[in-house]
């Protein structure tokens, strides 16, 4: 996909947003093992919702700069809601990560091209 001076500033805008946000669902995800059983039951509720939130502006991300790799980031975090509703914590963590690295290298290609055409 070519790259201008706007969609790169908008791709690495979200990215970064997102990336921070993902860093953020990874650690509270880790958190969920040390709850006691209903605490646990709410904690994982409103994770879920954050994860989704995050999800859904990975596909805001994508239809405003049509970039796949929030859109697989999307998808990534659709599987993680679904594992951390049946208390797979670890392979949710991993998706989540996977996640992460879309929306890193959707970062580096766009701070790259600003990079090169002297915008940083």
């Amino acid at each position: 996909m070519s790259m201008d001076n706007r969609s790169a500033v908008l791709r690495y805008q979200f990215a970064e947003r997102i990336k921070s946000e993902l860093i953020i669902v990874s650690k509270l995800l880790n958190t969920l093992v040390d709850y006691r059983d209903e605490e646990r039951k709410g904690a994982k509720k409103m994770l879920i919702g954050l994860i989704d939130s995050v999800r859904a502006e990975m596909m805001l991300a994508h239809n405003a700069s049509g970039e796949k790799e929030f859109r697989r980031g999307a998808e990534l975090l659709s599987e993680a809601i679904s594992l951390t509703e049946s208390d797979g914590y670890g392979p949710a963590g991993i998706k989540v990560a996977a996640a992460v690295s879309a929306a890193t290298t959707v970062a580096q290609e766009s701070w790259q091209y600003l990079n090169e055409h002297g915008l940083l």
